[in-house]
This record gives structure tokens, sequence and C-alpha cells, in this order.
């Protein structure tokens, strides 16, 4: 684990950390967030002699050179950094957040009750000597007669009051100016985890699709089938493959490839509800976990599936022409208590495997339809 700092500690660094990206004006992004981290903490000796050569010559840090920085020291050293980053900078940025959010309440407390003091001072010092008597029910009126009459010198003396009531006037002006900063810091807070919520998303997706990616089809998975065994009910799971999509891509190219596979997402992202995970298993291959279908249930959905992309007309890019249906086939199984994620999927690529191999375009239910034996 590349990150060992406990909440405590984060948050010191993290101290050091804003006032750094606010004086070289860092982009407040998971990125310009851990170069300037790592550098605070001192746990990556070669970025920090790069930065500090950096501003020994008066290299201004801007967002080119903060990413250039994080590919040569922190990204090319660790594969998982970008894993441990976002949850380790939202558990600062967390506790860090409502630690700003309470300094700020108190800060405004104490502004309140500092003007009301100065009011009240003021009021106290414009109270002739003769009307003392009338202010004993007020607490400062009656401390002020005890001052006055055990050390009349002191309140007396001129000018005293007056620079009473200046510095409350000045430490008034200060705490309203700290109030400001913190709600400033406050706001870039919850900016930077705004940010990091949107990078941790885009990294469970897809780019092409806007699909799970396999990454998260995995972790679901696995939490899938940690429930079941738990009691839960158990999960159904649909492979499915675009028939012949090699002579797709060889006969119209690439692109022509990649709007294929975008309509058939489109089409599963349709026909899929609730807790039900679309993705994009690789290159053609789509997976669909559905964790509250039985085997029956997963068996119509597929059929639902191929029947829609059969029907869909997708057309040239350069001339609009159809080029004819587009097919899939689909392989189908539900869970087995006790049995892994390998074993469970390998059941419904089998089932992928029949469909495929008895012709195509067709879906093929483990457990409801026949499964020739492997030799």
């Amino acid at each position: 684990m590349r990150y060992r700092e406990n909440v405590e500690d984060s948050i010191a660094l993290l101290k050091k950390v804003m006032p750094l990206m606010i004086r070289h004006a860092a982009p407040m992004n998971p990125i310009s967030f851990t170069v300037w981290y790592e550098y605070a903490a001192g746990m990556n000796p070669e970025l920090n002699s790069a930065i500090d050569e950096l501003l020994k010559n008066q290299i201004v840090l801007d967002e080119q050179s903060i990413t250039s920085l994080y590919s040569r020291f922190i990204a090319a050293g660790s594969a998982n950094v970008s894993d441990e980053l976002p949850s380790n900078l939202q558990r600062i940025i967390s506790a860090t957040a409502m630690s700003v959010a309470e300094a700020g309440t108190q800060v405004q407390l104490y502004d309140t009750s500092l003007q009301q003091f100065s009011r009240e001072l003021t009021t106290e010092a414009a109270v002739a000597p003769t009307e003392s008597n009338r202010n004993q029910g007020s607490f400062l009126g009656r401390l002020r007669n005890l001052f006055r009459e055990s050390t009349p010198a002191i309140l007396m003396r001129s000018g005293s009051m007056d620079r009473m009531l200046h510095k409350t006037d000045k430490m008034r002006l200060s705490t309203a100016s700290l109030s400001e900063q913190l709600a400033q810091s406050h706001k870039e807070i919850e900016t930077l985890r705004a940010e990091v919520t949107r990078v941790r998303q885009k990294a469970m997706e897809d780019g092409l699709t806007g699909l799970a990616n396999r990454r998260n089809f995995d972790e679901s998975m696995s939490g899938l089938l940690g429930a079941c065994n738990a009691g839960g009910p158990r999960p159904s799971l649909l492979f499915l493959d675009i028939d012949h999509f090699k002579k797709v891509n060889d006969s119209y190219g690439h692109l022509f490839g990649d709007k294929v596979i975008q309509v058939v997402a489109e089409i599963l992202k349709r026909n899929i509800k609730g807790q039900d995970l679309a993705a994009r298993y690789g290159g053609e291959e789509f997976a669909v976990l559905l964790p509250m279908t039985p085997l029956e249930g997963a068996r119509a959905l597929a059929e639902s599936i191929r029947v829609a992309i059969a029907a869909c007309q997708i057309r040239r890019p350069t001339s609009e022409a159809p080029i004819g249906c587009i097919t899939v086939s689909l392989g189908v199984a539900t869970y087995l208590p006790g049995e892994t994620a390998h074993g469970f999927i390998e059941r419904a690529d089998k089932a992928l495997y029949v469909s495929k191999s008895q012709g195509r375009n067709r879906v093929t239910a483990y457990g409801i339809d026949p499964i020739p034996c492997s030799g």
C-alpha cells in the first residue's frame, strides 16, 4: 500500500498541501493533489528533487508540468496509485471538510459575540457616573461599578476604553477575514471531492460504450457472490458475443465496428433495470449480471435482447445504406451456491460457445438447454 498515513497525519499533510497548491496556482484535481501530497510528505525523494530544482530555477509549475511530474515519478512507479489515491483522498477530504465547516461555524459565533461585546462596551462607556445605580441589573454594569469602586484610576484613565474598543474591532475584522478564508477553503475542498468522485466513476466505465468496464464487472461479481453465499438470492449471468464481428471490421472498418458495439451497448442499457449491471467484457463480448433474476427469467431477457439487436438497422457511415442485420449469440447461467466466480463465468461462457457452434443468433441457458459434454 503506497499511502499509510492515518486520518490525523493525512489532515496535517493536507494543511501543508493546500497552501502549496494555492501558492503555485495548481489545478484542483487528483493528479495535482497527488504530486503536492507526496512532495509535502517527503515520501518520493526523486519527485522532491525534481520539484526543488524547478522551483530553484523559478519555473512555474503549471498543469502541464504537474502532469509530467505525475507521469515520471508517481504513475510509473505504482500501478495501483490511481486506486489508492481516491479512497485515501476521500478520507482526508471528508475529515478536513468537517473540521473546516465546524471551524467556520465557531468563527461566526465568535464574531457575533465580539460585535455584541463591542456594543455593550460602547453603551457602558456612554453611561454617566450618576446613572450607575440604574445599571445594577447589567452584568457589565456591575462589573464596571466594581472596578470603579476598587480601582477608579484604571477605568477613568483617558482613552483606556477607546483602546479596548479599538482592539475589539480589530479582532472582529480579523475573524471576519478568517471566516471568509475558511469558507473559500471549504468550497475548494468540496470541488476537489466532486472531482475525485467523478474520476472514480470514470475509472469504472468503458470509454467507448459507457457500460461498466471489466474491473467494475469483476468487483460487482465478487460482491454478489459474497452476498449469495451469505444467504442472498442467486444471481444469473448473460454472456453475449457479436456474431462475425471480425468480418464486420474487415468489411467496413474499425470505426463502423465501434458503432456496432455502441448500438449493442445501448440496447443492453434499455433492457436492464434496477441493480442489473451491463458490462463490456472485452472486444465484442459483453456480460450482464442479474442479481435478482432466476434462470428462466434470465433466459427470457437474453432472448429479448437477441431479438432487439437482430431487428435494428445499422447504416454505413458514408452512404447511409443499411448493411443488413447484426446478430448476437448469448449464453446464460445461474450461480450454484459454493462455486467460484471462475466456475460461474465458465458455465455461462460454455453456454455461449454452444450458441455459436450451433449456428449463432441464438440463446443457450446452462441448466435448461442441452450442453454437449466436452471431451
